[in-house]
């Protein structure tokens, strides 16, 4: 007998047995039993929180010779043809490989004739998003007139994609992740099943794996029981995952908050020697910001140890809110890069190293010019520095720029970032310090210049590329000039304080523009 994958063999194959879905499950019932069914559903909801399995058992429930309180039976011979996939008159089809407008032509000839077995001949079109423009069109047709003997069971993960014409002659469902309690409920009638023992922390864990997913805790369990030992525990779970020692990401939270570089690297270096995937060790990492953080917040804390517990209650005390909700914000930006990047490795050190460092940037505005007379010295007042914005004003000139910025200029060409280029025409680049490379610009910048400057995918690649030139993760920081009027009111503004001090010190003074 061929072997059948635990999710396949463990679908729910009544609405009663389906998780966490009980405001769908309820509805459907109900309907089925008003005789009330309409001709048009569209199930939308994330992977793996029971949509396919869903229309399945409402193509059997409307269909069922026998059907009870909503249910099918499962017992008579439409309901044991449509579980054997042997029924014709319950069509499947996957719209990620069949989008074309022939595939749905061909759906809109069949719909005219009668069903062979059943009372009602049923279309369940997976992935309904994934179908072309021209294939909703001849869809349309088909939603808007149906034949009385036809329903059609939509199911996707991005209703967004759909066109507005098709989502309002649907009835929608949206299908939720599914609560971990419910998914370690349904686990453990599965253990118990298949007869494989497990620990109360190893269902946790595969839960908290899973994301809301019914499927992919199965998958996960499945990939437990391969090694032929019917014992499940956190810790083989974590070996078959990759999900690095608790030791360790304790120890890079910690490095990162104390900004211990070296004891961060360490801990990288440990985690890459083990054979670690990357995206899980940052996924822990933010898992793990997110328990201390929450723990700092209201006390609350599940599924540690003892000794874990204590771990996070001395670094609560050594952190700040802030600083959590940093780490989480950059590791989350991390993980997006990482997923576009080849140097996975590099991408991960530098921005550790980032993150262990202090950001300290000075942006200094040039003072007036004082030329004391031989007889006493002259006393400059202190000029408050800006603070730091998105685009920092100056008034001396321009630069000249590093080797790199042209380069960089070149590559964005390459990429085909025209418009981009040219509001970076005339500018000079200049690293201002280890982490931030400073744009000049030789006149004020526009409002349209603005918002493709700050655009964020703009600002991304532009970051991106002048730090693959660099060799290090750089970001950026545009610099525009003053306006003449507001220069010469700021030189007026300093002479006339300079004036005060030396009137009320009797010092004697030229000022020099």
């Amino acid at each position: 007998m061929a072997y059948t994958a635990l999710y396949r063999n463990f679908r729910p194959t009544t609405f009663s047995e389906m998780v966490g879905q009980e405001h769908i499950t309820r509805t459907l019932k109900n309907q089925i039993i008003a005789n009330r069914v309409g001709h048009a559903y569209l199930f939308n909801g994330t992977r793996g929180t029971g949509k396919t399995s869903a229309a399945k058992i409402l193509s059997r429930a409307i269909n069922c010779l026998n059907p009870k309180d909503g249910e099918p039976c499962n017992e008579c011979e439409i309901c044991k043809s449509a579980l054997e996939g042997s029924l014709t008159d319950i069509v499947e089809m996957d719209a990620a490989s069949n989008n074309g407008v022939d595939d749905i032509r061909a759906i809109r000839e069949e719909v005219s004739f009668l069903p062979t077995k059943a009372k009602y001949r049923v279309y369940i079109i997976d992935e309904v998003h994934m179908l072309s423009s021209g294939a909703f069109n001849a869809l349309l047709k088909t939603l808007e007139e149906p034949p009385e003997h036809v329903k059609f069971i939509l199911a996707t993960t991005e209703p967004q994609k759909l066109p507005a014409t098709i989502l309002s002659r649907c009835q929608r469902f949206d299908f939720k992740k599914i609560p971990n309690a419910d998914i370690i409920k349904r686990l453990k009638i599965v253990c118990s099943e298949s007869e494989l023992e497990y620990t109360e922390d190893a269902l946790k864990l595969i839960a908290e794996l899973s994301e809301g997913a019914m499927r992919d805790a199965l998958s996960i369990l499945e990939r437990c029981t391969q090694d032929g030992e019917n014992k499940i525990d956190s810790q083989k779970i974590k070996e078959l995952i990759g999900i690095p020692e608790i030791t360790y990401i304790y120890g890079m939270v910690k490095a990162i908050a104390t900004k211990d570089v070296s004891q961060a690297l360490e801990i990288t270096t440990k985690v890459l020697d083990e054979g670690k995937d990357l995206n899980n060790f940052i996924w822990e990492i933010i898992k793990y910001a997110r328990d201390v953080l929450v723990y700092k917040t209201s006390k609350i804390l599940e599924a540690y140890s003892d000794n874990e517990r204590k771990q996070i209650e001395e670094l609560a005390k050594s952190i700040s809110k802030e600083q959590l909700i940093e780490i989480i914000y950059s590791l989350s930006e991390l993980e997006r890069e990482l997923k576009i990047t080849t140097q996975k490795t590099i991408m991960f050190q530098a921005n550790i190293i980032r993150m262990c460092a202090e950001k300290e940037v000075e942006v200094i505005r040039p003072k007036a010019k004082l030329e004391p007379k031989p007889q006493k010295e002259a006393i400059q007042p202190k000029v408050k520095k800006p603070e730091q914005n998105v685009s920092v004003k100056q008034t001396s000139s321009i630069p000249t720029s590093d080797n790199f910025w042209p380069e960089v200029i070149k590559e964005l060409k390459a990429k085909g970032k025209i418009v981009l280029c040219t509001h970076l025409a005339g500018t000079k680049a200049k690293q201002l310090n280890d982490m931030i490379v400073g744009i000049y610009f030789p006149n004020e910048i526009n409002p349209f210049g603005k918002s493709v400057l700050n655009k964020l995918e703009n600002k991304k690649i532009l970051a991106d590329t002048i730090s693959m030139k660099l060799g290090k993760v750089m970001e950026i920081k545009y610099i525009e000039p003053e306006s003449k009027e507001k220069v010469t009111k700021e030189k007026k503004s300093a002479a006339s304080a300079i004036q005060q001090i030396a009137k009320d010190n009797d010092i004697p003074f030229n000022i020099i523009d």
